[in-house]
């Protein structure tokens, strides 16, 4: 096992010292299990690149990506913020090219104001809108700054082979024999390189449970999420490398508003796992899932005038506007009862309540207003800044 380890390694020392004016590499990091290890050898690479040729060798910016799409599971939240803050303290204490970044949509984009602003439905699996506008727009365009800045970009990524035939496929596909990289489908001046693609699951789970975290966390917690979770062994992408790469819906590294899937099993999962407190965000969840369909919810018309009704006349536009301050009410005596609990949780920041006020006037509905729905429920004046 140690053999094939060094092997990447090395792998990973050879490509960061090609003489290619210091691409900058872009890690996208969920901090799941792949990516936590594709990051964990690029480190020791980068350790022994330094006791091999000195600090001057560390030329090229390494740059650790992860994106929040501001409706992360509460507990994944949690722990990334405190791996992300580990990483950045350590690579600046072993003074290494490492950057920690993180992405987030646009405030237009985000969940809420997509769904109660704008009153599209919920995503499913024929209208899944929200993998492009809450994960990859953010990160892809962290990756075009970069190539702005620099003229291209290496995005390291944690795809396997033994994933699925689907990926293994695709990966060959793409691959020039002979070359680590593989230029990006959809991203122009971009490469892609998967440094662990031969690993096998097993192999993963030995070295994030064998390998010591070079930026000193404890990757017990990592294994503790999984093993309290159940569903696929799959994360959500933060960067898309390739058009028949799968989208979200049964990650554990994913939103607790998912509603791609019909059953979350892995937040159900973590409740029955010790985790009771979520159960009110699985409940709003659900309640999301199941009236995303029903005709009174909806209006008979897209939010671009166009005809929006079956054969059997059920509306299929978007929401109703009673039926997003149905929800929105709803939401914040959520948020309200979470906030007794965890006084520091924000299910919905006060700028994503002012955007959809903005757009429900852009609708032509001024009654009642968010703040009125907000004021009740907390029965205090909504503060107009986060």
């Amino acid at each position: 096992m140690s053999k094939r380890i060094d092997y990447i390694i090395d792998d990973i020392k050879e490509q960061y010292l090609e003489n290619d004016n210091n691409i900058p590499w872009i890690i996208g990091f969920s901090g799941g299990k792949d990516s936590t290890v594709v990051l964990t050898l690029v480190w020791r690479a980068l350790l022994a690149i330094r006791k091999d040729l000195g600090n001057i060798a560390l030329a090229r910016q390494v740059y650790v990506v992860n994106n929040d799409t501001l409706v992360e599971n509460p507990i994944i939240t949690d722990y990334i913020v405190e791996v992300m803050d580990r990483i950045q303290s350590a690579a600046i204490e072993q003074k290494l090219p490492i950057n920690v970044q993180t992405t987030v949509p646009k405030l237009e984009d985000s969940f809420w104001i997509s769904f109660l602003g704008k009153g599209y439905p919920v995503p499913n699996n024929t209208f899944r809108w929200c993998t492009d506008r809450l994960k990859i727009k953010p990160t892809t365009q962290f990756i075009l700054d970069r190539v702005d800045a620099m003229g291209e970009a290496i995005v390291l990524i944690g795809t396997r082979l033994t994933e699925s035939a689907t990926r293994a496929k695709s990966i060959r596909r793409h691959e020039i024999k002979g070359k680590r990289l593989t230029k990006h489908p959809l991203n122009p001046n971009t490469y892609t390189y998967p440094p662990i693609k031969d690993l096998y699951l097993e192999e993963v789970w030995y070295i994030l449970n064998n390998e010591p975290s070079p930026w000193g966390y404890d990757n017990k917690k990592l294994f503790q999420i999984y093993a309290d979770a159940t569903a696929d062994d799959y994360e959500c992408p933060t960067v898309i490398t390739d058009k028949t790469q799968p989208s979200c819906g049964q990650s554990r590294f994913g939103c607790w508003v998912c509603t791609v899937v019909k059953e979350d099993k892995s937040m159900k999962a973590l409740i029955n796992n010790g985790n009771q407190w979520m159960d009110p965000l699985l409940r709003y969840r659900d309640e999301m899932v199941a009236g995303r369909n029903i005709s009174e919810n909806r209006y008979a018309t897209r939010r671009n005038g166009q005809v929006a009704q079956d054969a059997d006349g059920h509306n299929q536009g978007n929401y109703t506007f009673e039926y997003r301050c149905e929800m929105l009410r709803k939401l914040l005596e959520l948020q309200r009862n979470m906030q007794q609990i965890k006084p520091h949780m924000e299910l919905i920041s006060n700028q994503e309540l002012v955007a959809i006020q903005i757009n429900w006037y852009r609708d032509g509905f001024f009654s009642p207003k968010v703040t009125d729905i907000y004021n009740e429920v907390y029965n205090r004046n909504m503060p107009m800044h986060n």
